[in-house]
């Protein structure tokens, strides 16, 4: 499977008890949504993909805990900690329109109404009140995404976002 099909959702973090169950720390929106997801693609440094179900999970005062089929004892589940985990993005719930994944915006081409290129989006960072793109280019800009106001257009298959945003700024 291609890792173009895949997103990012956690990592192993550590193991829990003895019986192979893993502390996860996860990526999405609710700590606790990354157990919605079967199988996980785990992946360390160059190791190749390897897929496992998740049997079991939950949320442990403020930790996501997994046991994953096949990992039975303490030692094996310590060999996973600090792989990535990855699900297939046809896993994810599909979105209305005008509503994004991260993945889909990290990469994407930012420039100006007036055509002035800002750079390509690096991150994203959940700030509370709205969520900031940080795109670079000559340097790095902060810039709200606010859709109809600072973010004024997103064209995956081009792209490209434009922006509602002085260069100067």
């Amino acid at each position: 499977m291609p890792e173009s099909e895949l997103i990012l959702v956690g990592e192993i973090s550590g193991v829990f008890g003895i019986k192979g169950w893993l502390k996860v720390f996860s990526f999405t929106g609710n700590k606790d949504n990354i157990l919605g997801y079967s199988p996980w693609l785990l992946k360390k440094g160059s190791d190749e993909l390897k897929s496992y179900l998740l049997s079991k999970g939950s949320l442990q005062n403020k930790s996501v805990i997994a046991k994953l089929d096949g990992i039975d004892d303490r030692d094996q589940a310590a060999s996973l900690v600090g792989c990535s985990i990855y699900v297939n993005l046809s896993q994810l719930p599909a979105l209305k329109d005008d509503e994004y994944y991260w993945s889909d915006l990290v990469g994407l081409n930012v420039k100006t109404s007036s055509g002035i290129p800002l750079g390509v989006v690096d991150s994203l960072l959940e700030t509370g009140a709205n969520d900031v793109l940080i795109v670079k280019g000559d340097r790095e800009r902060a810039i709200p995404f606010l859709q109809g106001s600072t973010i004024l257009d997103i064209d995956l298959e081009a792209g490209l976002m434009t922006v509602d945003w002085d260069a100067d700024f």
